[in-house]
Formats: C-alpha cells, sequence, structure tokens
C-alpha cells in the first residue's frame, strides 16, 4: 500500500487516566497519526503514561503545552468539569478537538462549546464509543430508510455492577471510580456518566426527543455518605421515559447496581410494519430484525452489520478530508441538553419539554 500522502497527524492527549490508554493505543495503531504529546496535572502519572505509549513530548499544564503547540489535535480525557475549560482553550489556538462525554456539565456550556468549534472552524467530536459498534448504524439506516414503518416504542437498558462487584475494582479504594459518585468533583452520577451514552445511543437510530419525565436516586454507600474527600452524592441509578420527536414513547434505564451485568447495552425498537433488537453483550456488528407481513409477525432474524470505523479512525479521517465527521459538537449539546431536562425533571417531579 502506497504511503499517505497527507502529512502526519499529531495528537496531544490532555489527561492520562485509564480511558486515555485506549486513546493512546488506538490513535498510534492509525495509519498517518501519532500521539506526540500528553499532558496532566500528576507529573508522576503522565510520565509513566508517556514512557508506556512512547510519548515525545510531556507536560503539566494545559498552557505549557498550548505554548508548545507541535500537534495538530486534541484529545480532551480529562474528568468531566474540565472539558469545557480545557476544550475552549484548546479551540481558541484552532486546534481540532475529541472530547469524552458528556460534553460538558450543562447544556449551557455545551451549546458554547459548539459555538467556539464552529468560529474556530476545526473538527470537533464526542467519544461517544458505542458508536464504534455497527450494528447501531445499521439500526440508523433502517429506521430511516422505513424498514420498521412508524416507531412506536423504544426501549434502551444501560446496566454496570461496579457498586456491587468489584469487576472493575473495589471503587471504596479507587479514585478513578469514587469521583463519579460526587458531585462536587464534577460528577452528574450514573445520569451522565453512562446514560449520556444511553440517550445517543438509543435515539442515533430511534430519533431525537422532545420530553423527559426522570427519576434519579442515590444509594447509601457508606457511612456519613463518605469516603475521605469525597462525598457520595451522585445519582446512581436513573429510570426515563420520553417521548420522541416522532410521537414515540421511550424507556430508558440505568444504574451501577445491576449486579451480574459488568457493561450491558440493550436497545429495542417497535414500529407498525417491524421491530429490531440490538444486545452487545452478545454482539457489536449484529442485530436482530423482525417484520411483520400481512398482520403476521415473521421471525426474528440476525443481521450481519459489518465493520464500522472507530471513532479514533473517523476523527482522523475528518482532519485529513476537513469535513467533520458525526457525532460532533453540535450532537454532544443536544444530548447534554436531554440530561439537563432528566435533572430538572427529577428536582421538580414533572415532564420537561426540551
Amino acid at each position: 500500500m502506497p504511503d499517505d500522502p497527507l502529512p502526519m497527524i499529531h495528537i496531544a492527549i490532555i489527561g492520562t487516566g485509564g480511558m486515555a490508554n485506549v486513546h493512546a493505543e488506538k490513535f498510534n495503531a492509525i495509519r498517518g497519526c501519532r500521539v506526540t504529546a500528553a499532558c496532566d496535572v500528576d507529573e508522576k502519572r503522565v510520565r509513566e503514561f508517556a514512557a508506556k505509549h512512547k510519548i515525545p513530548n510531556v507536560f503539566t499544564s494545559v498552557d505549557a503545552l498550548l505554548k508548545f503547540g507541535g500537534f495538530d489535535a486534541v484529545t480532551n480525557v480529562t474528568p468531566d468539569r474540565f472539558h469545557a475549560p480545557i476544550s475552549l482553550a484548546v479551540l481558541r489556538k484552532g486546534k481540532h478537538v475529541l472530547c469524552e462525554k458528556p460534553l460538558a456539565l450543562n447544556y449551557a456550556d455545551a451549546a458554547k462549546m459548539t459555538r467556539a468549534a464552529k468560529k474556530a472552524g476545526v473538527i470537533n467530536m464526542v467519544n461517544f464509543s458505542y458508536r464504534n459498534n455497527s450494528s447501531v448504524h445499521k439500526a440508523h439506516d433502517l429506521v430511516r430508510e422505513g424498514a420498521l414503518g412508524r416507531i412506536l416504542h423504544v426501549e434502551a437498558i444501560y446496566f454496570q455492577s461496579w457498586l456491587a462487584q468489584n469487576a472493575w475494582g473495589d471503587w471504596r479504594t479507587s479514585p478513578g471510580l469514587l469521583w463519579r459518585l460526587a458531585t462536587k468533583h464534577g460528577s452528574l452520577g450514573v445520569l451522565g456518566d453512562v446514560g449520556v451514552h444511553l440517550l445517543d445511543f438509543a435515539t442515533y437510530p430511534a430519533g431525537d426527543i422532545a420530553s423527559v419525565h426522570c427519576k434519579l436516586k442515590t444509594f447509601r454507600k457508606a457511612p456519613r455518605d463518605k469516603v475521605g474527600e469525597y462525598h457520595l452524592d451522585a445519582n446512581d441509578s436513573a429510570v426515563i421515559t420520553a417521548e420522541l420527536a416522532n410521537g414515540a414513547l421511550g424507556s430508558f434505564r440505568t444504574t451501577r447496581w445491576a449486579t451480574g451485568h459488568n457493561n450491558s447495552i440493550t436497545l429495542s425498537i417497535f414500529g407498525e410494519e417491524g421491530a429490531l433488537r440490538i444486545d452487545l453483550d452478545k454482539s457489536g456488528s449484529e442485530l436482530e430484525l423482525c417484520r411483520i407481513e400481512d398482520r403476521k409477525t415473521g421471525p426474528w432474524t440476525k443481521v450481519d452489520c459489518g465493520v464500522t470505523p472507530s471513532i479514533y479512525e473517523r476523527f482522523v479521517t475528518s482532519i485529513k478530508k476537513g469535513v467533520n465527521d458525526q457525532p460532533d459538537f453540535a450532537r454532544g449539546a443536544a444530548i447534554q441538553k436531554a440530561l439537563d431536562a432528566c435533572v430538572q425533571s427529577d428536582r421538580e417531579d414533572r415532564t420537561v419539554a426540551l
């Protein structure tokens, strides 16, 4: 295969916790792309991270990284509360940005990021990583083609069990898990951590949300609801009922207390002329389809959905082609608007229109 005629894309990673390792491995595996800088306020962590991934330039402040400037794009893998301020600083320097989810802590900041990215004229994407499954793209296409007819009902769940089990480590001693349980550390709870994925995964094929009614719950986990500096007040479970813009009803449920489900995501979409279902525990490249013929239910059949480029590949391709792929910051802001509505609905115990 001939060499890529376009210049090498250099990536800087900001935030070098656990998820950053995935970013480094994925970007370094892409032809014509190299991670050239790493930044973290924890000097020991960032140096160990850089050595592990053979990253030549190390920084302990975003200001120093931006002054260096020897990169084309940033992947922002910091905790949620830093997504907006860091991404905005990077955008002001005219660099492309891939930001972890949720895009921000609130819709106002997410909208500001979207406007800043548009003004800068750079590639901007949100790491809704479950878009890496080809099944959700096939589901999107089937719905848009009218294969299910009018969409009437949507059911989606995202279950994790790390509060009940130690499959991901012991949350009681892990700062990387503890901060996700504390609002003062920038967490939106299970709603913002994985509910954000669930809403994108479900509504990308099924259609946008028009209104929500949400119940959030935080369960007692420790004496005085504290572990060290962490006040464990972020929500653990969320139940969302929604009406979509196309008139369908939806139910979206997520919890960290789902014993036996390390990381389970399922989606069912029901229409007048058929239905589909996805179970990522079974496959990310296959879905099941059921059609109605002469008002008789046909058999559930498996559909091979092929493969789809990863978010990392699509980000790099977008930079090289100068055409922004999805999901972009505008999509991240739309999902953030739904999260804000869920929080408001729980607080006021009422349906909130988007």
